[in-house]
């Protein structure tokens, strides 16, 4: 009789909630830590994000049975408390250096922004903005890990998993870049 290996399984809960720019997805284990956070318009992005970090391990998601301290602080940094983020617990799966990179966003404070080839250089690696640009494109855990504050070397809102107009108004709402508008259709 064959034998098979035994599957290792993950079981994370799921928070949905509204923000002002679309319902948040917040994913998180049993410890309380954050695990992945997008948009529900994006839920196949994550849900993919999530196979891709976790490969050979099923992971089911519940819906969460009370509020958590992450989605607390995410509520309060819509509300205009930016510094809350930089707390809230994370656990990562990827490679060394996807890690390296995720972490590092970290380092880039509210209302500020780097281009790619800063951030590839402030993490030590100057050659390899282009990696640097895969890695934050495949970031689990978006506005925690805050790569919306990522930009092109020319100062262009380039690539957001959520969508550049997700990405201008993170930056609008950090007050890193000028607002183009009020109001952002469609949310």
């Amino acid at each position: 009789m064959p034998t098979y290996p035994i599957m290792s399984a993950l079981n994370f809960q799921l928070e949905k909630f509204s923000t002002p720019i679309g319902q948040m997805l917040l994913v998180s284990d049993e410890q309380q830590q954050v695990r992945a956070v997008d948009w529900q318009d994006y839920e196949a992005r994550m849900q993919l994000l999530m196979r891709r970090q976790y490969k050979g391990i099923a992971v089911s998601l519940r819906d969460a049975a009370q509020a958590s301290p992450a989605r607390r602080i995410l509520e309060a940094y819509f509300a205009g408390d930016l510094s809350g983020i930089d707390s809230i617990e994370v656990a990562l799966g990827g490679t060394d250096f996807q890690r390296q990179v995720w972490l590092g966003l970290r380092g880039i404070a509210a209302g500020q922004v780097l281009s790619y080839g800063d951030f590839a250089q402030r993490l030590g690696r100057p050659s390899a903005s282009r990696a640097v640009g895969l890695a934050n494109g495949a970031n689990p855990i978006s506005v925690v890990l805050p790569c919306h504050r990522v930009i092109g070397r020319n100062a262009s809102l380039t690539g957001y998993g959520g969508g550049l107009q997700r990405k201008r108004w993170l930056l609008e709402h950090e007050n890193a870049i000028q607002p183009l508008s009020q109001t952002l259709p469609g949310f």
